[in-house]
């Protein structure tokens, strides 16, 4: 298990102009990123940089990544695919049974609290991953390690 926050501040040393600052990052819908050799990566993980996992939607796939050489986003990268849709605009579009339905004909078993929270989360309200992914490692940000299929879902 591994597990990430995509909604934090920590005090962090970073290159800002040229020299070591102590800063704050706020990371909003963003996670760490760490390159490989960073001082603050477990003995572990130092060699190869900091495992990042990119989760695109439940009827789509997600990415393991790790970080790479540091750059000006203080070694950040997204933490998902992103909204095109807010969650009442997807709740509009399907309900939660029809999603439920489509994705386990796919084989992607299905479990949520309430049929509205899975209609919130329908996969045609978020931005598509793999184009997530690609720009971070063209920026620089993160390199691609592995794509994971969903196999099943579980919405709280």
């Amino acid at each position: 298990m591994y597990d990430v926050s995509h909604n934090l501040a920590k005090i962090e040393d970073h290159d800002v102009e040229g020299r070591m600052r102590r800063v704050c990052v706020h990371r909003k819908g963003a996670t760490r990123a760490l390159p490989p050799g960073h001082p603050d990566l477990p003995d572990d993980l130092r060699a190869v940089g900091q495992p990042v996992f990119i989760p695109g939607t439940m009827g789509t796939c997600s990415y393991v990544l790790v970080g790479t050489a540091p750059g000006d986003a203080f070694s950040s990268t997204a933490h998902g695919a992103g909204r095109v849709q807010s969650r009442h605009q997807a709740a509009r579009q399907i309900s939660g049974r029809q999603l439920r339905q489509q994705l386990e004909r796919r084989g992607i078993l299905v479990r949520g609290t309430s049929w509205r929270g899975l209609a919130e989360e329908a996969p045609t309200a978020y931005k598509d991953v793999t184009q997530v992914v690609e720009t971070s490692e063209r920026a620089g940000l993160a390199r691609k390690v592995a794509r994971l299929a969903p196999l099943g879902v579980v919405k709280g």
